[in-house]
């Protein structure tokens, strides 16, 4: 491997920190990037630029978004790798968080009854994070660098601070509440138990020592050393059940990726615990039976709406860890996208009483919760990673000494089964609390190929919203030959089931709106959908990137 020049790196970081006016949009003949912090894209870039491929410089930036982007991710969480190689192999890595082993069916209830605190903050909401694992894991087999390599760029920001802009701000202040109950976040992100403001510079000198320390001793300092030892330590002594025994038994997972085909192309997704690789798929092949393309944009919403529907409903009932449940082949079958699609009226809009039944012979909350990165190099090499905490700075636990923020992916668990999560989902037994066990999630990377090739690729962040954001991304890609730019901007619209109601952005047309309400949809206006980024290989062979416009992301490309 040829060494990173480190010295270099430390001195660009102290720019990293500053505001700077966000590119959207970037091309490239050698790589792009494109995330939601101007910081990351800009370390990403940088590496490859120093030799680097694409899993390198992706890692480089998710490990710079869990310092300018804490609230959405970080070490203390999960994520999902989908990567295309150079070599044309698709890999499918899980660094979902899992429950601890004292975890059980019960923890969130009492009296009974499913009590949402215990699951959305405080030390019973941690899952086993797996993040830094799965990093480790990709760059040890297709990476070029080292995880100090691609950790050591993030060390000044943390250390010496970035300038907050608005989008960090008001998620900030969104949260104070829950910060001010663990003296370890309120000691990082509060003021005198205020929020800190735009233009105010962030310093997390406790995040630098434990990446420093990481790029100094490798995985075991936060695995089985002394970053697992002090939170095992506060968790025991604060009510938790997380312990070193947890972490020390941690591994990622390399799973067979989710593929089907639509229109001529070959659609890629994350496998469960993730939901979005199956929906995503679900709900194109039941698109694929309509002409999306010659529709009027109110019959294509409506169509879409109603798939998204059906698809959600059977996410409710029979989504889960593999590992754990019976997940249905079935689901992803085009003859049962035909079955369900036969059920869409084109003139109104039906109900969904109940999931569907797929042939098993084959055995207030819409933020961006989440962040989603994606990179892609001249040699072939595309990622799509999406990672999170769950929501805005997970559980709210900071162990002090430590700077990382622990999720709270306990509460993508059904607590109980017909009760709602922080998101509105429901669950099931299929995704039932259980020791070791890795809780549903509808984190959706998605590569999409043609003739083999990587052309396009898509994530998001918002909680449920993901899958359909990557969804009418695809459409608009693949159906309406729109191009990039316009993949991401266009108004979204969202419906998962329960609760029944179409969710759409307060951008499209009141015409539009009108006529899916004509149809009988219960439309509920909302500011936004979520945030997505996404990279295309055009026409004349450029590399493209995009980050939404929603919000102030950064794409680049050289």
């Amino acid at each position: 491997m040829r060494p990173l020049a480190i010295a270099a790196f430390c001195l660009l970081t102290i720019a990293y920190g500053e505001q700077v006016s966000p590119v959207r949009h970037a091309t490239g003949t050698n790589g792009v990037v494109a995330t939601v912090h101007p910081a990351a894209s800009k370390i990403a870039l940088d590496i490859l630029k120093d030799g680097g491929n694409a899993i390198d410089a992706a890692i480089g930036a998710g490990l710079a978004l869990g310092v300018v982007d804490g609230f959405n991710s970080g070490i203390g969480g999960g994520c999902f790798l989908l990567i295309h190689t150079a070599k044309g192999e698709i890999i499918a890595i899980d660094g979902r968080e899992t429950a601890p082993a004292a975890a059980h069916a019960d923890m969130f209830l009492r009296e009974g009854k499913a009590v949402p605190d215990l699951s959305q903050k405080g030390p019973l909401a941690v899952g086993v994070p797996g993040t830094l694992a799965a990093y480790a894991k990709v760059l040890e087999a297709h990476g070029n660098k080292t995880l100090a390599q691609v950790i050591t760029p993030s060390v000044a920001i943390a250390r010496d601070g970035f300038v907050l802009g608005k989008d960090y701000v008001s998620r900030l202040d969104g949260a104070v509440k829950k910060l001010r109950e663990f003296p370890g976040a309120a000691a990082i992100f509060l003021n005198d138990a205020h929020a800190l403001k735009v233009g105010d510079r962030l310093v997390q000198k406790d995040l630098a020592s434990t990446y420093e320390a990481i790029a100094k001793h490798g995985l075991d300092h936060f695995y089985s050393g002394p970053i697992s030892t002090a939170i095992a330590t506060w968790m025991k002594t604060n009510g938790g059940i997380l312990t070193e025994s947890d972490f020390a038994n941690y591994q990622p997972k390399q799973r067979e990726a989710i593929r089907t085909t639509y229109r001529n192309h070959e659609i890629i997704g994350m496998p469960p615990p993730s939901s979005g690789g199956i929906h995503v798929a679900q709900i194109l092949n039941m698109l694929e039976t309509f002409e999306l393309a010659s529709m009027k944009e109110a019959d294509r919403l409506h169509v879409i709406a109603e798939s998204m529907k059906l698809a959600f409903a059977d996410r409710a009932h029979w989504l889960g860890d593999a590992d754990f449940a019976k997940v249905p082949k079935g689901l992803i079958d085009k003859s049962y996208a035909k079955t369900l699609a036969k059920r869409i009226d084109l003139n109104k809009a039906i109900d969904v009483p109940t999931h569907g039944t797929p042939d098993e012979s084959d055995s207030a909350w819409f933020g961006k919760h989440t962040t989603h990165f994606c990179v892609a190099d001249k040699a072939g090499n595309w990622v799509a990673c999406t990672q999170t905490v769950n929501t805005t700075y997970g559980s709210g636990v900071v162990v002090p000494g430590t700077g990382v923020v622990l999720n709270n992916e306990m509460d993508d668990f059904a607590a109980q089964p017909g009760v709602p999560n922080a998101f509105g989902l429901l669950g099931s037994a299929a995704n039932a609390v259980a020791p070791g066990k890795r809780p549903l999630s509808s984190m959706s990377p998605t590569i999409v190929l043609k003739d083999g090739k990587p052309v396009f690729s898509v994530g998001a962040a918002g909680g449920p919203t993901i899958i359909t954001q990557a969804l009418q991304a695809i459409v608009r890609r693949i159906d309406l030959k729109k191009p990039l730019t316009e993949c991401l901007k266009a108004p979204r619209i969202h419906h998962q089931w329960r609760p029944n109601q179409l969710r759409v952005e307060r951008a499209m047309p009141q015409k539009v709106q009108d006529a899916l309400k004509a149809k009988g949809h219960k439309v509920t206006p909302t500011s936004g959908l979520g945030v997505s980024q996404a990279l295309s290989l055009e026409a004349d062979g450029v590399l493209a990137a995009q980050s939404d416009p929603r919000i102030s992301g950064s794409a680049l490309g050289f």
